[in-house]
Formats: C-alpha cells, structure tokens, sequence
C-alpha cells in the first residue's frame, strides 16, 4: 500500500493557511481519483483507493503539525510497507517561493516541525516528500516571523498558484504510484524547466 500523508493543522480557522498545502493536496487527490469519503482512523482522517492497480491510503493527522508523524506507527509495522518506497509527505515549504515544489527522496526536516515529527516515528530521513513552495517571491523577503507566516492565510494571487500545481502534481504523484521517486523527480523538476535546488 502507499501511503501519502498531507501535513497541515485541524480546524476551520487554519484551512486556508499556509501550513495547510499539504491538506490540499491530498483533498485534491481524494476528489480526482473519486476515492470514498473521509473516515476517521485513529488520529487521522483517512481515503483509500487504488491508483493503477495499486492500493493508495491518502492520511490527513488530526494532530497539530508537530505531533503529525504519530499516525504513521500502524503504517510502520506492517509487513509489507517499505518507508522509503511506499510513503509520500506533501508538505508546505517557505524556502520556495509559491508556484514552485520539488520532490524528493530523502534528506533533513530542514527545521520543518511536522517533517521532525514524521521523522522521528518511522526512524530515518529517507522517505518520499513533496515540498510545496509557500514562500515570497526570490527578490522579496518575509516579513513577521515564520510561525505568523506560515498561519496566516494566503491571498487570493498565492492560493490561486498553488491551486495551480495541483493538476501537474496529481500527475507526478501517479508515476510516483508507477514508478518511483527517481523518475518523479526527473520527470517533475519542480516547475516547468526547473531543475535548481
């Protein structure tokens, strides 16, 4: 089974938040793929379906941001789940700006408290992650300070480019189902033409 875990807070008032792309994402993909409604599973929201012949879990914790790797513990014991090939985390990322994302295999939280908190309960950095640029434009800097930023609600410019990617993500998270992160990133750079970190 895989498992894709959209990250983001609970509540009305956090669900046009930056902290919550993750949430839209997986939402975006329960709708696409015409999976059955929400149900609860523990402390998450969860759909399943399958996807190309594959059985696909979409996961939205019910916890706050830093406490969101705690629904990962039952994925974790099962026999045939593979961390490293089987898990994907959509997550908001302000070191990129909004309109871009970038997949990746494995590396740091980078100081993100939901991707501490999913690293901590499956052991190890190497897991698949989406990260959806929430952040200002190169030539502008953040004003306030991250947690302000990243718990305000985005404009309707921002959240419009967002909304966006969705398509194209939908898209690369289906080879990632077919075929892996290697080809997903190749094929999906991070917006069209863009193969920069």
């Amino acid at each position: 089974m895989k498992v894709i875990v959209g990250l983001g807070n609970p509540g009305k008032e956090y669900e046009k938040t930056r902290h919550n792309v993750g949430w839209w994402v997986v939402d975006h993909l329960a709708d696409v793929w015409r999976f059955e409604g929400w149900k609860n599973d523990g402390e998450a929201r969860v759909s399943s379906g399958v996807v190309h012949g594959a059985r696909v879990r979409l996961v939205k914790p019910q916890t706050y941001m830093n406490l969101s790797g705690a629904v990962l513990r039952q994925y974790k014991r099962r026999p045939f789940f593979a961390v490293a090939n089987d898990l994907l985390v959509a997550v908001d990322e302000v070191a990129l700006p909004v309109g871009r994302y970038r997949f990746r295999e494995k590396g740091s939280a980078g100081g993100h408290n939901g991707l501490k908190s999913v690293e901590a309960h499956v052991g190890t950095q190497e897991y698949g992650r989406l990260r959806i640029g929430v952040g200002p434009p190169e030539e502008r800097e953040r004003s306030g300070s991250l947690s302000d930023y990243v718990l305000s609600s985005m404009g309707k410019g921002d959240t419009g480019a967002v909304l966006d990617l969705l398509p194209p993500l939908t898209e690369a998270i289906e080879l990632w189902i077919a075929e892996g992160m290697k080809k997903t990133m190749n094929a999906f750079p991070g917006k069209a033409g863009d193969g920069s970190e």
